[in-house]
């Protein structure tokens, strides 16, 4: 009976073994030859061992990441970014914003790379920030329907986002098979580029593995990924240049001019609460002032529970400034530019924004 190739090569260390023993008792001509094979391979070892470079003693490279076909590669988050405090506060945001917008749908998402991954979740958030309904399937079970979501939906995006600066860092693969830093770098440009009311963390990268295969053999790369830089540096690639930028750009010596301006125009009412404004962006910063003034303006008495009068956290305060463009906007004026989180963050063009705003409209009010 003849031995199948599998059965042959489960006899053959045993045999080898048994050769190896014969050989070394008897010396010759094959030790010698078995020698320089030993050589030869530990050679061919060491220089594949050059050609790959090797991995943080942290990462493990499961089975299925090293089936590539040549000339592919695998990229993987290092397990020491997914445990980094920066990142999985990142993810919380994301996840708590996700959830917010789609309140509605009665969606909530607990796993972004379980829940994003065939695309249903991020067509619902696309539509809901854009305002635009897609050609798609609601619901597909199959891989090649989820996939084809994914690409209407990713399309969708890009086109959105590409005209506005973003280096497009995942793609239908990438999300469908989970790879949670894609989805995270789809959702901060989602975010920044529609002006989502949450504070991103700022400052946020990630090791990720790349695992390529070339000519047969393993390679392998650390490569630092940043996911967010600054709330200022983010914005800055969406938001519109107006009067504000040209003054602070081109004439900061003219700002206190328009400071004075507003901080009169403010203390003309708030005066009558005994309230007296010096600082613009620190003291319009917990909504408190925002408020008051925005009562006076429209000649009305806020109810104290609709708001934190002596806010103390962060979220506390954006409270207050939301309440406030609430309350501008019941008064007929067109929702601010700026979002809450700027204004709380100190941001002078932000406040001087909001401010201006009530100026132009209310400036000769009583």
């Amino acid at each position: 009976m003849s031995l199948t190739p599998s059965a042959s090569a489960s006899l053959q260390p045993a045999k080898m073994k048994k050769d190896e023993s014969f050989l070394g008792k008897l010396g010759g001509t094959l030790v010698r030859k078995k020698r320089a094979k030993e050589v030869s391979d530990l050679h061919e070892e060491g220089k594949n061992a050059i050609n790959a470079p090797m991995l943080p003693s942290a990462t493990e490279i499961h089975p299925e990441d090293t089936l590539l076909e040549e000339n592919a590669e695998r990229i993987m988050l290092d397990p020491t970014s997914r445990e980094n405090p920066k990142f999985k506060d990142l993810v919380k945001v994301l996840i708590d914003w996700i959830n917010s917008e789609l309140e509605e749908e009665r969606i909530i998402v607990k796993d972004l790379e379980e829940d994003c991954y065939d695309g249903q979740v991020l067509q619902k958030l696309f539509e809901k920030l854009s305002g635009r309904k897609l050609n798609v399937a609601e619901v597909t079970q199959s891989e090649i329907g989820q996939k084809q979501k994914l690409q209407t939906v990713l399309e969708a995006v890009n086109n959105t986002l590409r005209p506005h600066g973003w280096t497009v860092e995942w793609s239908v693969d990438l999300i469908h098979s989970k790879n949670l830093v894609a989805i995270a770098y789809l959702l901060v440009a989602l975010a920044m580029h529609f002006q989502a009311p949450i504070r991103l963390p700022e400052h946020v990268s990630v090791q990720v593995v790349v695992v390529k295969k070339r000519e047969g053999i393993l390679q392998t790369a650390v490569v630092i990924k940043e996911l967010t830089s600054t709330t200022e540096m983010m914005l800055g690639r969406f938001a519109e240049r107006d009067a504000f930028d040209t003054l602070l750009d081109h004439a900061p010596d003219k700002l206190n001019v328009v400071k004075t301006s507003l901080i009169t125009f403010v203390n003309k009412h708030l005066n009558k609460l005994n309230l007296e404004v010096t600082e613009l962006e620190s003291q319009f910063a917990d909504g408190v002032y925002l408020i008051l003034l925005m009562g006076l303006l429209e000649d009305y008495f806020v109810p104290l529970y609709n708001f934190f009068l002596t806010p103390e956290s962060f979220e506390q305060k954006v409270h207050n400034v939301a309440f406030a463009f609430e309350l501008m906007q019941d008064g007929g004026l067109k929702k601010p530019k700026a979002r809450p989180e700027d204004v709380v963050n100190l941001n002078l063009k932000s406040t001087l924004r909001v401010l201006y705003n009530l100026f132009t409209n209310y400036k000769n009010s009583d």
